[in-house]
Protein backbone atom coordinates (compact mmCIF):
# COMPACT_ATOMS: atom_id res chain seq x y z
CA UNK A 1 0.00 0.00 0.00
CA UNK A 2 1.44 3.46 -1.09
CA UNK A 3 2.16 5.81 2.09
CA UNK A 4 0.04 8.36 2.77
CA UNK A 5 3.05 10.70 3.31
CA UNK A 6 6.27 10.42 1.37
CA UNK A 7 9.40 12.50 1.78
CA UNK A 8 11.95 12.24 0.05
CA UNK A 9 15.84 13.78 -0.21
CA UNK A 10 14.23 17.04 2.38
CA UNK A 11 16.63 20.10 2.86
CA UNK A 12 16.15 23.45 4.25
CA UNK A 13 19.14 26.12 4.82
CA UNK A 14 19.17 29.36 5.44
CA UNK A 15 21.80 31.87 5.38
CA UNK A 16 24.54 30.64 8.14
CA UNK A 17 22.17 27.48 9.20
CA UNK A 18 21.59 23.96 7.55
CA UNK A 19 18.73 22.78 9.10
CA UNK A 20 17.36 20.15 7.70
CA UNK A 21 19.61 17.71 5.71
CA UNK A 22 18.42 15.39 3.18
CA UNK A 23 15.82 13.56 5.20
CA UNK A 24 13.80 10.47 4.18
CA UNK A 25 11.02 9.19 5.60
CA UNK A 26 7.57 7.75 4.94
CA UNK A 27 3.97 7.43 7.08
CA UNK A 28 1.49 4.76 6.55
CA UNK A 29 -2.06 4.55 6.78
CA UNK A 30 -3.21 4.25 10.29
CA UNK A 31 -0.09 5.23 11.92
CA UNK A 32 1.39 6.87 14.67
CA UNK A 33 4.81 8.17 14.24
CA UNK A 34 6.96 10.07 16.81
CA UNK A 35 9.60 12.39 15.53
CA UNK A 36 12.26 13.09 18.33
CA UNK A 37 14.97 14.95 18.88
CA UNK A 38 16.78 17.53 21.05
CA UNK A 39 15.56 21.48 20.63
CA UNK A 40 17.04 22.88 16.93
CA UNK A 41 17.28 18.87 15.77
CA UNK A 42 14.93 20.30 12.38
CA UNK A 43 11.73 18.69 13.94
CA UNK A 44 10.14 22.10 13.82
CA UNK A 45 11.26 22.68 10.51
CA UNK A 46 10.44 19.49 8.73
CA UNK A 47 6.60 19.86 10.01
CA UNK A 48 6.39 23.19 8.64
CA UNK A 49 7.88 21.90 5.09
CA UNK A 50 5.32 19.16 5.44
CA UNK A 51 2.11 21.70 6.00
CA UNK A 52 3.61 24.35 3.26
CA UNK A 53 4.45 26.72 5.57
CA UNK A 54 7.95 26.47 5.04
CA UNK A 55 9.34 26.13 1.38
CA UNK A 56 12.33 23.39 1.33
CA UNK A 57 15.71 23.97 -0.40
CA UNK A 58 15.46 20.99 -2.42
CA UNK A 59 13.49 17.59 -1.90
CA UNK A 60 10.04 16.21 -2.50
CA UNK A 61 7.08 15.70 -0.19
CA UNK A 62 3.89 13.64 -1.29
CA UNK A 63 0.72 13.29 0.20
CA UNK A 64 -1.31 10.19 -0.77
CA UNK A 65 0.76 10.02 -4.05
CA UNK A 66 0.61 13.87 -5.07
CA UNK A 67 2.99 16.33 -4.63
CA UNK A 68 2.17 19.11 -2.25
CA UNK A 69 3.68 21.06 -4.65
CA UNK A 70 1.44 20.95 -7.74
CA UNK A 71 -1.74 19.70 -5.62
CA UNK A 72 -1.43 22.03 -2.14
CA UNK A 73 -5.13 23.15 -2.19
CA UNK A 74 -6.49 19.13 -2.78
CA UNK A 75 -3.58 17.80 -0.31
CA UNK A 76 -4.36 20.81 2.56
CA UNK A 77 -8.01 20.14 2.67
CA UNK A 78 -7.50 16.36 3.92
CA UNK A 79 -4.79 17.59 6.18
CA UNK A 80 -4.47 19.38 9.78
CA UNK A 81 -1.70 20.72 11.97
CA UNK A 82 -1.59 21.72 15.79
CA UNK A 83 1.27 23.13 18.02
CA UNK A 84 1.34 24.36 21.69
CA UNK A 85 2.87 27.45 20.23
CA UNK A 86 0.72 28.42 17.37
CA UNK A 87 -1.09 31.73 18.31
CA UNK A 88 -4.85 32.05 17.54
CA UNK A 89 -6.11 35.45 17.12
CA UNK A 90 -6.19 36.27 20.58
CA UNK A 91 -9.48 38.49 20.35
CA UNK A 92 -11.47 36.34 19.05
CA UNK A 93 -13.55 33.98 21.47
CA UNK A 94 -13.13 30.18 20.59
CA UNK A 95 -16.57 29.91 19.43
CA UNK A 96 -15.53 32.48 16.99
CA UNK A 97 -12.16 30.96 16.00
CA UNK A 98 -13.25 27.37 15.53
CA UNK A 99 -16.23 28.94 12.98
CA UNK A 100 -14.02 31.11 11.14
CA UNK A 101 -11.33 28.28 10.46
CA UNK A 102 -14.24 25.57 9.76
CA UNK A 103 -14.60 27.82 6.86
CA UNK A 104 -11.04 27.38 5.24
CA UNK A 105 -12.41 23.74 4.94
CA UNK A 106 -15.19 21.94 2.50
CA UNK A 107 -17.57 20.86 5.90
CA UNK A 108 -20.52 19.47 5.21
CA UNK A 109 -23.33 20.10 7.97
CA UNK A 110 -20.60 22.94 9.51
CA UNK A 111 -22.70 23.42 12.96
CA UNK A 112 -23.12 19.41 14.02
CA UNK A 113 -19.47 19.32 13.46
CA UNK A 114 -18.34 22.10 15.57
CA UNK A 115 -20.83 20.82 18.12
CA UNK A 116 -19.12 17.58 18.04
CA UNK A 117 -15.56 18.72 18.03
CA UNK A 118 -16.50 21.22 21.29
CA UNK A 119 -18.14 18.11 23.11
CA UNK A 120 -14.56 15.87 22.29
CA UNK A 121 -12.66 18.03 23.76
CA UNK A 122 -14.65 19.29 26.43
CA UNK A 123 -14.54 23.24 25.44
CA UNK A 124 -18.32 23.64 26.35
CA UNK A 125 -17.44 26.37 28.82
CA UNK A 126 -14.95 28.05 27.07
CA UNK A 127 -16.73 29.10 23.60
CA UNK A 128 -17.60 32.70 25.00
CA UNK A 129 -14.16 33.33 26.59
CA UNK A 130 -11.63 35.53 24.18
CA UNK A 131 -8.18 33.43 23.35
CA UNK A 132 -6.25 35.72 24.98
CA UNK A 133 -8.32 34.87 28.22
CA UNK A 134 -7.68 31.35 28.02
CA UNK A 135 -4.68 29.41 30.20
CA UNK A 136 -1.98 27.36 28.63
CA UNK A 137 -3.65 24.16 29.07
CA UNK A 138 -6.90 25.43 27.39
CA UNK A 139 -4.98 26.92 24.54
CA UNK A 140 -4.20 23.12 23.75
CA UNK A 141 -7.17 21.60 23.93
CA UNK A 142 -8.86 24.83 21.66
CA UNK A 143 -5.97 24.15 18.98
CA UNK A 144 -6.54 20.55 19.44
CA UNK A 145 -9.92 20.81 18.32
CA UNK A 146 -8.90 23.01 15.60
CA UNK A 147 -6.93 20.51 13.77
CA UNK A 148 -9.40 17.73 13.64
CA UNK A 149 -12.50 20.30 12.78
CA UNK A 150 -11.82 18.73 9.18
CA UNK A 151 -11.83 15.13 9.77
CA UNK A 152 -8.14 14.65 8.83
CA UNK A 153 -6.90 12.15 7.31
CA UNK A 154 -3.28 12.95 8.02
CA UNK A 155 -2.67 14.81 10.86
CA UNK A 156 0.96 16.79 12.30
CA UNK A 157 1.20 17.74 16.19
CA UNK A 158 3.37 19.31 17.69
CA UNK A 159 3.97 18.76 21.19
CA UNK A 160 0.12 17.85 21.64
CA UNK A 161 0.14 17.64 25.31
CA UNK A 162 2.14 19.95 26.74
CA UNK A 163 0.99 22.50 29.42
CA UNK A 164 -1.83 19.54 29.93
CA UNK A 165 -2.82 18.35 33.28
CA UNK A 166 -2.07 14.64 33.29
CA UNK A 167 -5.92 13.88 33.20
CA UNK A 168 -6.36 15.81 30.22
CA UNK A 169 -3.05 14.52 28.69
CA UNK A 170 -4.52 10.94 29.25
CA UNK A 171 -7.86 11.70 27.71
CA UNK A 172 -5.82 13.27 24.47
CA UNK A 173 -3.92 10.37 23.98
CA UNK A 174 -6.54 7.99 24.64
CA UNK A 175 -8.36 9.92 21.66
CA UNK A 176 -5.46 10.07 19.19
CA UNK A 177 -5.61 5.81 19.77
CA UNK A 178 -9.36 6.01 19.15
CA UNK A 179 -9.16 7.78 16.17
CA UNK A 180 -6.46 5.88 15.00
CA UNK A 181 -8.24 2.47 14.97
CA UNK A 182 -11.43 3.63 14.00
CA UNK A 183 -11.08 6.09 11.47
CA UNK A 184 -7.06 5.27 10.42
CA UNK A 185 -6.14 8.92 10.89
CA UNK A 186 -2.47 8.90 10.10
CA UNK A 187 -0.39 10.87 12.61
CA UNK A 188 3.05 12.71 13.42
CA UNK A 189 4.00 14.04 16.68
CA UNK A 190 6.96 15.82 18.44
CA UNK A 191 7.08 15.12 21.98
CA UNK A 192 9.58 15.49 25.33
CA UNK A 193 7.19 13.38 26.88
CA UNK A 194 9.41 9.69 26.29
CA UNK A 195 6.59 7.90 27.86
CA UNK A 196 4.20 9.49 26.04
CA UNK A 197 5.75 8.11 22.99
CA UNK A 198 6.19 4.72 23.72
CA UNK A 199 2.35 4.56 24.62
CA UNK A 200 0.68 5.97 21.44
CA UNK A 201 3.44 5.60 18.32
CA UNK A 202 4.04 2.62 15.93
CA UNK A 203 7.35 3.40 14.83
CA UNK A 204 9.75 6.74 15.94
CA UNK A 205 12.32 8.80 13.79
CA UNK A 206 14.91 10.80 15.51
CA UNK A 207 16.38 13.51 14.27
CA UNK A 208 19.81 15.29 15.15
CA UNK A 209 21.33 18.25 13.64
CA UNK A 210 18.96 17.88 10.79
CA UNK A 211 19.78 14.40 9.91
CA UNK A 212 17.36 11.43 11.02
CA UNK A 213 19.92 9.18 12.94
CA UNK A 214 17.30 5.88 13.81
CA UNK A 215 13.84 4.69 12.53
CA UNK A 216 12.53 2.15 14.69
CA UNK A 217 9.97 1.01 17.06
CA UNK A 218 10.04 2.65 20.43
CA UNK A 219 10.91 -0.88 21.77
CA UNK A 220 13.29 -1.70 19.66
CA UNK A 221 15.65 1.80 20.31
CA UNK A 222 15.26 0.89 24.00
CA UNK A 223 16.70 -2.53 23.43
CA UNK A 224 19.52 -0.81 21.84
CA UNK A 225 20.60 -0.05 25.67
CA UNK A 226 22.30 -2.37 27.70
CA UNK A 227 21.76 -0.98 31.05
CA UNK A 228 18.92 -1.80 33.25
CA UNK A 229 18.16 0.20 36.27
CA UNK A 230 17.99 -1.97 39.67
CA UNK A 231 16.52 -0.53 42.86
CA UNK A 232 17.12 -1.57 46.28
CA UNK A 233 15.60 -1.10 49.46
CA UNK A 234 18.98 -1.26 51.84
CA UNK A 235 18.13 -2.65 55.05
CA UNK A 236 21.97 -3.19 56.53
CA UNK A 237 24.92 -2.47 54.74
CA UNK A 238 24.36 0.87 52.78
CA UNK A 239 27.92 2.19 53.17
CA UNK A 240 29.27 -0.93 52.12
CA UNK A 241 26.70 -0.90 48.92
CA UNK A 242 28.01 2.10 47.98
CA UNK A 243 31.84 1.36 48.54
CA UNK A 244 31.39 -1.39 46.29
CA UNK A 245 29.82 0.43 42.99
CA UNK A 246 32.65 2.84 43.37
CA UNK A 247 34.73 -0.35 43.34
CA UNK A 248 32.93 -1.39 40.53
CA UNK A 249 32.44 2.27 38.90
CA UNK A 250 29.04 1.13 38.53
CA UNK A 251 26.69 4.50 38.46
CA UNK A 252 24.48 4.60 41.36
CA UNK A 253 22.66 6.80 43.88
CA UNK A 254 21.14 6.95 47.31
CA UNK A 255 18.16 8.24 48.85
CA UNK A 256 17.31 7.23 52.47
CA UNK A 257 17.34 3.54 52.42
CA UNK A 258 16.70 3.31 48.54
CA UNK A 259 19.69 2.50 46.03
CA UNK A 260 19.76 2.77 42.58
CA UNK A 261 22.45 1.32 40.26
CA UNK A 262 22.60 1.40 35.88
CA UNK A 263 23.60 -2.58 35.71
CA UNK A 264 24.29 -3.95 32.36
CA UNK A 265 21.42 -6.86 32.33
CA UNK A 266 23.63 -9.74 32.07
CA UNK A 267 25.58 -8.58 34.68
CA UNK A 268 23.00 -8.37 37.33
CA UNK A 269 23.05 -11.35 38.88
CA UNK A 270 27.42 -10.74 39.00
CA UNK A 271 25.98 -7.32 41.16
CA UNK A 272 23.67 -9.23 43.61
CA UNK A 273 26.14 -11.53 44.54
CA UNK A 274 28.99 -9.27 44.69
CA UNK A 275 26.64 -7.42 47.53
CA UNK A 276 26.12 -10.51 49.37
CA UNK A 277 29.72 -10.75 49.21
CA UNK A 278 30.10 -7.76 50.63
CA UNK A 279 27.54 -8.16 53.50
CA UNK A 280 24.74 -6.03 52.41
CA UNK A 281 20.93 -6.90 53.26
CA UNK A 282 18.01 -5.95 50.79
CA UNK A 283 14.26 -6.32 51.69
CA UNK A 284 12.67 -5.14 48.47
CA UNK A 285 14.32 -4.88 44.57
CA UNK A 286 12.82 -4.05 41.42
CA UNK A 287 14.45 -4.17 37.93
CA UNK A 288 13.81 -1.70 34.96
CA UNK A 289 14.80 -2.36 31.49
CA UNK A 290 15.34 0.34 29.51
CA UNK A 291 13.01 2.81 28.11
CA UNK A 292 13.04 5.12 24.96
CA UNK A 293 13.98 7.97 26.97
CA UNK A 294 17.29 6.21 28.18
CA UNK A 295 17.56 5.47 24.38
CA UNK A 296 17.06 9.88 24.27
CA UNK A 297 19.34 10.60 26.72
CA UNK A 298 22.46 8.03 25.81
CA UNK A 299 22.13 9.83 21.81
CA UNK A 300 21.86 13.31 23.30
CA UNK A 301 25.25 12.56 25.81
CA UNK A 302 26.96 11.04 22.46
CA UNK A 303 26.33 14.47 20.63
CA UNK A 304 27.36 16.26 22.84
Amino acid sequence: MEPVLQIENLEKSYKNVHAVRGISFSLREGEILGMLGPNGAGKTTTIQMCIGVLTPTSGEIRYFGKSLFDHREEILEKINFSSTYTHLPWNLTVKENLTYISYLYAIKNRKERIAKIVKIFRLEPLLKQKVDELSAGQLTRVNLAKAFINFPRVLLLDEPTASLDPEAAKYIREFLLHERQNFQVSIILTSHNMAEVEEVCDRVIFIDKGEIIADDTPENLAKTIEVSHVELLITDGLKRAVEYCREENISHRVEGRYMWADVKELMIPNFLRGLMDKGVFYSEISIDKPTLEDYFLQVAVKKQ
